[in-house]
C-alpha cells in the first residue's frame, strides 16, 4: 500500500491438506454467503470529486457492495452517516464494512474508557449500516515494547465489546509492518493474530499489502484458516516506480490475474476454509488505466472466477 495511504489512514483494518481432504463439504460457503465488493480507496479521487456519480457508476458494473475509506468529521465523504446509506441505497448499494484507524488518542487509559471521538465513530458506522467496523492501522508507538503493544490489542478487544452492543464486530486491516516488525523476537503480525479474540476481532487479510513485509499470501492464508473473514483482493507486480506515488515501495498493485499474488487460490482458500465471505476488491495502482476501468476490469475478472 502506498505512502499516501499510510498518511491518509494516519490523519482519518487449516493447512493446505486439511482444505484438500473433505473440507468442500465441511466448510465451503455457498454462493448466496459470498460478498463481493470493492473498496472505495480505488476509486479515491473520483469519489472526492464526484461521490454519487462514482457509486453509480460502480453500481452499473454490478457492484452491490462497497467499503469505505473516507470518515472525517462524522462524515463519509462529505454525507452523514443516514444520507451516504440513502446514497448508496438509491443505487441498490450496500456498505457492510468500512476503514477508520484507531490511534492511541482513541482511548483514556486513565478513565479506562474510549474518546469520545470513537465512541461517535461506532455509533456511526452502525448508523450507515456497517457489519464490520475495521481499523487499518495499528500506531508506530505501539509497536516498540511488548508491554505497550500488548495494552492495544487489550483496546482491540474492547472495541470488539463495544462495536457488539450495535450489531458489529471491529476488524483489523494489515499493511506490510506487521511482517517485518518483531517484538520480542516475534512477528508482530503472528502477536496481533494470538493477541486479539476471534470471536470480538475480524481479521482482513490484505494479499497484497504483505509482499513489501517479505511475506506471501499463501502463507498466511493457509497459516491461520477461518481467521479471515474479509480479504482484500489484490495482485502485485514489481513497482512501475512512475504509475503511482509508492513510496519507493518493491511492489504495487495491479489487475487481479496479472501478478505474482496468486489471487484466485486465496480466494478460494478463504473460501473453502469457512472463515471469508467479504472479497473487497482493491487496486491503488493502474499501470496506464483509469481507476474507474481497472475497478470494472477487476469486477469481470472475480465473477469468471465464481464471485
Amino acid at each position: 500500500m502506498s505512502t499516501s495511504r499510510r498518511n491518509f489512514l494516519k490523519t482519518g483494518g487449516l493447512s493446505v491438506a486439511a482444505l484438500a481432504i473433505g473440507s468442500d463439504k465441511l466448510f465451503a460457503a455457498s454462493k448466496s454467503e459470498i460478498y463481493l465488493g470493492i473498496q472505495l480507496y480505488s476509486v479515491r479521487d473520483d469519489m472526492h470529486k464526484d461521490p454519487s456519480g462514482t457509486v453509480k457508476r460502480l453500481a452499473d458494473m454490478g457492484y452491490r457492495y462497497v467499503e469505505h475509506a473516507d470518515y472525517h468529521n462524522r462524515k463519509f465523504y462529505g454525507y452523514s452517516p443516514v444520507d451516504f446509506k440513502k446514497l448508496l441505497e438509491g443505487y441498490g448499494l450496500n456498505m457492510p464494512s468500512g476503514h477508520v484507524a484507531m490511534l492511541p488518542k482513541d482511548y483514556d487509559f486513565a478513565k479506562n474508557d474510549f474518546a469520545d471521538s470513537w465512541k461517535y465513530t461506532v455509533e456511526d458506522a452502525a448508523a450507515a449500516g456497517q457489519k464490520y467496523l475495521v481499523t487499518p492501522w495499528l500506531d508506530e508507538s505501539l509497536r516498540k515494547t511488548m508491554s505497550d503493544f500488548k495494552r492495544f490489542m487489550d483496546v482491540f478487544n474492547k472495541s470488539g465489546e463495544l462495536c457488539k452492543k450495535s450489531g458489529m464486530k471491529f476488524g483489523y486491516h494489515n499493511h506490510d509492518f506487521e511482517f517485518s516488525t518483531r517484538l520480542d523476537g516475534q512477528v508482530l503480525y503472528d502477536l496481533i493474530m494470538e493477541n486479539t479474540d476471534p470471536s470480538l476481532v475480524a481479521q482482513q487479510l490484505d494479499m497484497g499489502n504483505l509482499y513489501n513485509g517479505g511475506a506471501k499470501a499463501i502463507d498466511i492464508a493457509t497459516k491461520y484458516p477461518g481467521r479471515f473473514e474479509l480479504m482484500h483482493v489484490k495482485d502485485e507486480i514489481l513497482s512501475q516506480g512512475k504509475t503511482n506515488n509508492n513510496g519507493g515501495e518493491k511492489y504495487e498493485s495491479t489487475i487481479l490475474g496479472k501478478g505474482i499474488v496468486g489471487t484466485k487460490k486465496i480466494c478460494d482458500i478463504g473460501r473453502k476454509s469457512g472463515g471469508t465471505k467479504y472479497f473487497i476488491i482493491e487496486q491503488e495502482s493502474y499501470q496506464g488505466m483509469t481507476p474507474i476501468e481497472s475497478s470494472r476490469e477487476d469486477y469481470k475478472i472475480m465473477k469468471k472466477w465464481g464471485y
